[in-house]
């Protein structure tokens, strides 16, 4: 299914803007939403999510703070949990992969497949939660071996020219699971906001005027540089 056209008139009859303005919106739409952004309501606003991917939307400081300021109501898509389940391949845990949807493959065996007679489940509990285990697990390792195989595409050339070798860097002290958690939360949310994550609904965000807010670039820096 193709993607709806883009229609540059509806922008420009509600700013009363001439045909022939530039930017114009259809073809520079980056620079005539920088420009004309808070004067556009929602409705026509969301038109520009068909010309204009996140991440090229990032550009744009309004958006950015808004990502901020929607990334600070701690929603539940991108918490920990969630984000675990929804892109596996950022979280670098070691844990058992799939334990979370077994276990809800059990309960539905248990409670809703033939109204729970155990007569008839016997095991199928079990059997259901290993399967999804198995399928999770082994859907975590194919988005990681695509992603390590597009990693290894930008590898630079070793610098041959140099006679010192440099020293091994020293390994570094192994995370706690609670540094763990809260350095995936923390890049899922960085990805979110600059317009990197799959699997989320951006327009719901970047056309969202009441998340803006009259010092938002400040608190920008402020959760940029913390950990400066």
């Amino acid at each position: 299914m193709s993607a709806p056209e883009f229609d540059k008139l509806p922008s420009l009859k509600y700013l009363g803007l001439p045909g022939d303005h530039t930017p114009a919106p259809d073809t520079d739409p980056i620079a005539f939403l920088s420009q004309y952004l808070h004067q556009l309501p929602p409705h026509i606003l969301s038109h520009y999510s068909y010309i204009t991917t996140p991440k090229e939307r990032t550009t744009i400081p309004t958006i950015r703070n808004r990502r901020l300021q929607y990334a600070n109501k701690n929603p539940p898509e991108l918490s920990f949990e969630q984000g675990k389940k929804t892109w596996p391949e950022l979280w670098q845990g070691r844990e058992r992969r799939g334990v979370e949807e077994g276990k809800e493959e059990k309960a539905w065996a248990e409670k809703e497949f033939l109204q729970g007679k155990e007569k008839h489940i016997g095991k199928l509990g079990n059997l259901l939660a290993e399967y999804e285990e198995e399928r999770e697990a082994e859907r975590v390792r194919n988005i990681r071996r695509a992603n390590a195989m597009q990693e290894d595409d930008f590898v630079p050339e070793e610098d041959t020219d140099s006679d010192e070798e440099e020293e091994p860097a020293p390994e570094p002290e192994p995370e706690s699971e609670e540094q763990a958690r809260a350095a995936f939360e923390r890049r899922i949310r960085e990805r979110f906001i600059y317009g990197l994550l799959d699997n989320m609904d951006y327009d719901k965000v970047d056309w969202d005027e009441s998340l803006d807010e009259e010092d938002d670039r400040e608190a920008e820096d402020r959760w940029f540089n913390e950990d400066d």
